[in-house]
């Protein structure tokens, strides 16, 4: 099941923030176990696809759900983890992932397709370049300090114990560009707001978030402001 390329079409006209310099950080782990470990998918009404993309939207959900992985306690006790690698261990899953995907952005954004996506290390790396071809546009990586060479921007960030720092080279992301920021997951939100802060000092727009799995208890999409948000999957692990 293959989802077509997006047109082009106008940019969405938004404002930089002004950046600020420390953010907090966003772990890639439930801090606790979910009784059902049962993951919800998203409810996000679809109102802008044809009625054979929204069959083709569900049944490609279910899939990628149905290949999500529970570990309980990992990586401590009292830990359940999610794990999304079998999803890429499978390619009819891995195909259906990136099918959800373009039919999510075409379903929240029409025909405006970003001009640049934006991936986070490290997870952000397994989905976001093919994802960024079947759009046709550049894939840029934000990585922690000190792993690309040349000149980068850099924003600190707090993490549980300490803090750490976020790069993206000056050249990758143009002034004005429409850039869409991605990762696996959101808990606290602290990566995705540094990784925005990188955009703005970028002097580019934020044209929205996206993110395979919302740990939706741990509040994590209210660092991101009004910016647009579009998950596959939401999981409460208090349930």
């Amino acid at each position: 099941m293959s989802a077509p390329v997006l047109p082009d079409g106008n940019q969405v006209d938004t404002s930089a923030a002004n950046p600020a310099s420390t953010v907090l950080d966003a772990s890639r782990r439930q801090p606790a176990s979910s009784p059902s470990g049962a993951a919800e998918l998203a409810s996000q009404p679809i109102s802008s696809l044809s009625p054979e993309d929204q069959g083709k939207l569900a049944v490609a959900k279910k899939l990628v759900i149905d290949n999500l992985r529970y570990e309980p306690d990992f990586p401590i006790p009292g830990i359940k983890f999610i794990d999304i690698l079998p999803i890429f261990q499978n390619p009819v899953a891995f195909a259906s992932l990136l099918d959800v995907l373009v039919l999510l952005i075409q379903e929240r954004f029409g025909s405006q397709v970003p001009d640049v996506i934006i991936g986070l290390e490290a997870r952000g790396f397994l989905f976001g370049p093919p994802l960024a071809l079947r759009l046709n546009r550049p894939f840029v990586p934000v990585r922690k300090k000190g792993k690309m060479p040349g000149a980068c921007r850099t924003v600190e960030y707090t993490k549980e114990y300490g803090t750490d720092e976020f790069q993206v080279q000056t050249s990758a992301i143009k002034p004005g560009q429409q850039c869409l920021i991605v990762d696996d997951i959101i808990a606290t939100g602290g990566t995705a707001a540094a990784a925005g802060k990188l955009v703005e000092l970028s002097e580019a727009h934020i044209m929205g978030y996206l993110f395979m799995i919302d740990i939706i208890n741990l509040k994590g999409t209210s660092l991101l402001g009004d910016k647009p948000i579009i998950t596959l999957v939401e999981h409460n692990e208090e349930e």
